[in-house]
């Protein structure tokens, strides 16, 4: 037997970190501006120490993250893309959530004994103001990239109310006012995270069709006469019993023949595949007091209950880990 898949699972953390770092640093950007730089000229834009900064090179180039040639250093296509802050692909920002997490991940074990959370929620949903602001910009740039596959597969044609709930930064919203122009949006989350929610509406240039209502969409009304709600990555932190409640309020709000579209990681009914999925999991469990990831069936379940009809599932396009669904309100329901 080879023992490779162990072993290198354990090491798996020295990948991350070092990504994490060589985009805190600022090194991808410093080669987008100044491309085959030596070590000491990035070691002195970045206010890194020579030794250090050659040792993450390094460990860089051997990730595929940079390339080199003699003495100097280059992005790699991927990171010239994905990697280089500002830039229209730019996914930093999104992976500043995993880093983020990554010192709940190393209480995995304090998890599994308790079985509670092993950091607040509370943290980067309004307490902490710099954790809060750093989530709700995470949250945008994943769904400024994830939107490029969902928008286009939504059909908001003839809506003019769309119900955004537990939206976050707004970003989803936005989209949809920016593809529909006859369309008004409306995002429901805590005032922690609608305050800067409000700066990147702004910065949009949406503030006149994308509104934010501070709240707990636990205890919030939704007001009535709906088109479209959105639940678009934040039922992964809630119980069934809350899901079947958003999902009755949802219901109640909507006009007849109104939509409820899903975004969000699912499994299959094992709870095991795909990977990601099981142990994205376990990552909202270390972080919120009912995280998990449900399956596409018992999403269909708890709609169908809700009274909802003509259920539709369908995966994103790879890379995207994420499952869209849609249901409709009965046309003749009262």
């Amino acid at each position: 037997m080879n023992p490779s898949l162990i072993t290198d699972m354990a090491s798996a953390f020295y990948e991350s970190c070092v990504l994490f770092t060589a985009s805190d640093t600022g090194l991808f950007t410093a080669l987008a501006t100044h491309p085959h730089s030596t070590n000491e000229e990035l070691a002195d834009r970045c206010n890194l120490q020579p030794r250090s900064a050659r040792l993450l090179l390094d460990a860089c180039v051997a990730l595929k993250l940079l390339a080199k040639n003699n003495n100097t250093y280059a992005n790699t296509p991927e990171s010239a893309l994905f990697l280089v802050a500002g830039s229209p692909t730019d996914l930093t920002g999104a992976i500043r959530y995993n880093r983020d997490v990554y010192a709940a991940w190393g209480r995995l074990g304090e998890f599994a004994r308790t079985g509670t959370p092993v950091e607040k929620p509370e943290m980067h949903l309004g307490d902490d103001e710099t954790r809060t602001r750093t989530f709700v910009h995470s949250m945008r740039s994943r769904a400024l990239g994830i939107g490029r596959s969902v928008i286009p597969l939504l059909d908001l044609s003839g809506c003019r109310k769309l119900f955004d709930i537990g939206g976050g930064p707004g970003t989803y919203s936005v989209l949809c006012a920016q593809a529909w122009p006859d369309l008004t949006c409306t995002v429901l989350d805590l005032p922690g995270v609608v305050r800067v929610a409000d700066e990147l509406i702004a910065e949009a240039g949406m503030s006149a069709r994308v509104k934010t209502i501070p709240g707990d969409y636990h205890t919030a009304d939704l007001p009535s006469g709906l088109d479209v709600c959105l639940f678009f990555g934040m039922l992964h932190q809630e119980s069934p019993d809350s899901i079947g409640q958003l999902f009755r309020k949802a219901y109640a709000a909507l006009n007849p023949g109104g939509i409820v579209y899903v975004l969000d990681m699912m499994t299959d009914a094992s709870h095991t595949q795909p990977p990601f999925s099981a142990l994205f999991a376990v990552n909202m469990a270390l972080t919120t007091e009912n995280g998990w990831v449900f399956s596409d069936e018992e999403l269909r379940t708890w709609l169908a209950e809700a009274g909802f009809t003509d259920f539709i599932c369908q995966p994103l396009p790879p890379p995207m880990p994420h499952w869209l669904a849609s249901v409709r309100k009965p046309k003749n329901a009262r």
